[in-house]
């Protein structure tokens, strides 16, 4: 497996945290009253356009600035009736074109994605909602219970959630980094299972390299659902399939989960700098 180990990105100390700057408050509020999914017609006639684009324009220039390879596209059709019934999917986070990567991917499949509030809030949000985005409130309780059951009837009509298991994007990054307990905790919740995406890197050929300046082409390998065990109590239910999930995306990017540079389950986890150090990574080709 390729390794970037660029120095290029201020990676942050823990290992959620965001380093892009958000350089526009639009100054909505994500409260109960929120539409965190907006099926009014104007809504969805504007989306409409931005999926046709999308369509034409944006998956093919993608493909092509990002070298993008995509494996394991199968796995749509053989768990095609489980993913017809609702699915999670979770992947590493490592560019900021990543979702358009999973758009392309997994067609005819509509996707939504959870998104960090003030990217909703930004100079990019209305592109970012157009495309799926549903933000992931911090206005208190009351408007996380509205946002957690609006995600939960998306799922329970068939639909399809994206999550970012690691909390932020890091691009470039090539160990995959601790996960959250949302997605095992919306997972659960409705028993829907979770689809497990990879990126991992190649090596750029010379004229990516020396013109484009590109650090490393992307390959996307999508895997195959993972099912809480409902047999489990609780807590211990949506433990084991973070690790699960963890343990698959790692294998998806081509690391062995025992040899990974971070445990699966985030706990306050703070960044390893491998890049200046004898760190024994040991990944696998």
């Amino acid at each position: 497996m390729f390794d970037p180990k660029t120095n290029r990105f201020p990676y942050p100390y823990e290992t959620d945290r965001h380093y892009l700057k958000v350089h526009k408050n639009r100054g909505i509020v994500f409260d109960t009253a929120y539409p965190y999914l907006d099926r009014s017609t104007w809504f969805r006639l504007r989306q409409g356009v931005v999926r046709l684009l999308l369509h034409l324009i944006v998956f093919p220039a993608a493909g092509i600035r990002l070298g993008l390879k995509i494996e394991g596209r199968q796995n749509l059709k053989k768990h095609r009736d489980v993913i017809r019934k609702g699915i999670v999917s979770c992947s590493n986070h490592v560019h900021l074109w990543d979702y358009i990567c999973i758009m392309k991917a997994v067609r005819p499949y509509r996707t939504n994605v959870l998104s960090w509030a003030p990217n909703i809030n930004g100079e990019n949000g209305t592109l970012i909602r157009m495309v799926g985005g549903i933000p992931i409130p911090d206005t208190g309780l009351a408007a996380t219970k509205t946002y957690l059951k609006t995600v939960q009837s998306l799922l329970d009509n068939g639909g399809w959630l994206q999550i970012y298991a690691e909390g932020s994007m890091w691009e470039y990054y090539a160990p995959v980094r601790p996960f959250k307990p949302g997605t095992a905790h919306i997972a659960c919740a409705g028993q829907k299972p979770v689809l497990p995406l990879g990126f991992s890197y190649r090596e750029p050929g010379w004229i990516r390299k020396n013109v484009f300046h590109q650090i490393a082409t992307f390959t996307l390998r999508i895997g195959e659902p993972i099912f809480p065990d409902s047999t489990l109590a609780e807590n211990e239910q949506r433990r084991n399939l973070t690790v699960r999930c963890h343990e698959a995306v790692c294998r998806l990017c081509g690391i062995d989960p025992k040899e990974n540079l971070y445990p699966p389950v985030f706990a306050d986890s703070k960044r390893v700098d491998y890049y200046t150090t004898e760190y024994g990574v040991g990944y696998r080709d």
